[in-house]
């Protein structure tokens, strides 16, 4: 009698073993329970450092603020500044060409594309890319001085140093004042790569204001 009454228990430790080197086969050749599906999606640093801060202006494209945001940080360049150049230079119109044949967001001319190492002026992230190593490059030369390296920007840096000063062409000298206008600083610090966020007083934030439309 004890013998018949303890088959089921019997039974049920083997049925038991087997579940468990089922499982055991099941998570190490199939990786169910360690499946990326089962990851967290977003790393929480990188969202933080991806997040636009609040008071940046948008273009309305996000993917193309987004370029011009990490274009700033690489380059130690504020957004707000690289915003208000590309709004003056093309409105945001990536396919823009000017009758000099300057091209693309930052209306780069081929002789400065090149330079900088745009190879398609078409392109977003190339167009951008130059175009702020370009600011970042005069600002540098003209000491932090927004109205020169603007000047600089648009005429020629040959052309400041000839005058010593913003060049006395109409073109050039309402560009750099409506520019200064937008942006509202005539000094932006030079600082190191990489470190346009801190000397920006740019704080991570949720939300965006809309830029459209505000700058003349």
């Amino acid at each position: 009698m004890n013998l018949t009454r303890s088959m089921p228990h019997l039974r049920a430790v083997k049925f038991a073993a087997f579940a468990l080197m089922a499982l055991f086969l099941l998570t190490n050749f199939t990786g169910l329970f360690f499946s990326p599906v089962f990851a967290p999606s977003v790393n929480a640093t990188t969202q933080l450092e991806e997040m636009i801060p609040q008071d940046l202006l948008t273009s309305g494209d996000r993917n193309l603020d987004r370029i011009i945001y990490r274009a700033g940080r690489r380059h130690g360049i504020d957004p707000r500044f690289i915003h208000a150049v590309i709004w003056q230079e093309s409105k945001y119109k990536s396919k823009a060409v000017s009758h000099a044949g300057a091209e693309g967001l930052m209306q780069l001319m081929p002789a400065t594309a090149r330079r900088f190492g745009c190879t398609d002026p078409s392109d977003l992230v190339s167009n951008v890319e130059a175009g702020t190593k370009y600011l970042s490059w005069l600002l540098k030369r003209f000491h932090g001085d927004v109205r020169l390296a603007l000047a600089g920007y648009n005429a020629g840096e040959g052309a400041v140093d000839k005058y010593n000063g913003v060049p006395p062409y109409s073109e050039t000298q309402n560009y750099v004042r409506k520019i200064v206008s937008n942006y509202g600083q005539a000094f932006h610090p030079v600082v190191p790569s990489g470190q346009a966020t801190p000397a920006s007083h740019l704080v991570a934030k949720e939300g965006q204001a809309s830029l459209s439309g505000s700058f003349e």
